[in-house]
């Protein structure tokens, strides 16, 4: 019995170690990607700053539109690894169609302040913020371009934000469970222990946190865009939104909505497949959702 005990025991000791220190790295601060800048591809940019509802200070870059007069606004969101440095080549699209571009660091990451990410859930209130300066800058639409965990957090913050125009998700999640799960069989975790783990982790992380992490999921939100414009655009190799997941996101939205798929491509893999094609959708699409 005593064995028995000890055993019990050691188990459990061992699976909190496992949830504490896998939460540590789920909420841990991002490392930003090489440093880049608007400037890179002649761009006229603004260095800015502006605040969330719950007091963390969020910086980024705002680029005005060629004409004087009001235009609409792309806020570009990036992923959850890295900062806006890596998305910066994608700017300069949207500013020669004659929109402002408006871009940031997430919480916890790249310039902003913060040492806790969310995988989208506190990320929201990062998005309501910037478009509240997009539109404190006389934006007259406001479309919003999501990567990975910032299309996620686009579906999920348009739902309840009727001052977002239009959104374009390019490789979001649909269920957080399912791309933490991912990203463990990316490191060698077993598909058959992986979404154990996985909702371990995300169980730890929302006692941790006050808050629960899936309640942010873009399937639970994505019914409340229409009549709003969505495009979905899918790798169908992603390990973090497989098939049968981006399907039902997609079922669920209402119309408009455009769902475009690469074979393929794997997460955030469609410019590098398909770089013409990627643009111009991308443009194509923010043009007609933001005109007059």
């Amino acid at each position: 019995m005593p064995y028995l005990f000890i055993f019990f025991t050691a188990i459990v000791i061992l699976l909190a170690a496992l949830a504490y220190l896998g939460s540590n790295y789920l909420m841990a601060r991002r490392r930003p990607d090489a440093p880049a800048s608007p400037a890179d591809y002649d761009l006229i940019f603004e260095d800015i700053e502006f605040q969330t509802s719950d007091g963390l200070t969020l910086r980024g870059w705002y680029i005005p539109a060629r004409s004087a007069a009001p235009a609409p606004t792309v806020i570009v969101c990036p992923g959850a690894n890295g900062s806006i440095d890596a998305d910066a080549a994608v700017l300069s699209w949207f500013h020669f169609l004659n929109l402002n571009v408006l871009t940031f660091d997430w919480r916890g990451h790249g310039r902003s302040d913060g040492q806790r990410v969310t995988l989208g859930c506190d990320e929201r209130y990062d998005l309501l913020a910037a478009v509240d300066l997009a539109r404190s800058r006389s934006a007259a639409r406001v479309g919003v371009l999501g990567f990975s965990m910032g299309a996620a957090v686009a579906i999920s913050t348009a739902a309840v934000c009727p001052a977002i125009d239009a959104v374009a998700a390019d490789s979001p999640f649909v269920h957080v469970l399912t791309a933490v799960a991912g990203g463990l069989r990316e490191r060698g975790v077993p598909d058959s222990a992986a979404f154990s783990i996985a909702r371990l982790l995300l169980t730890a992380a929302r006692w941790r946190t006050g808050h629960d992490w899936q309640a942010a999921d873009p399937v639970r939100w994505v019914d409340r865009l229409a009549p709003r414009p969505l495009l979905l655009m899918c790798g169908e190799r992603d390990v973090f939104a497989p098939r049968a997941e981006v399907d039902l996101l997609y079922q669920r939205a209402g119309e408009p909505k455009e769902l475009w798929r690469v074979p393929d491509a794997g997460h955030r893999e469609l410019p590098a497949r398909q770089p013409e094609a990627y643009r111009r959708r991308l443009t194509d699409f923010f043009v007609k959702s933001l005109s007059d």
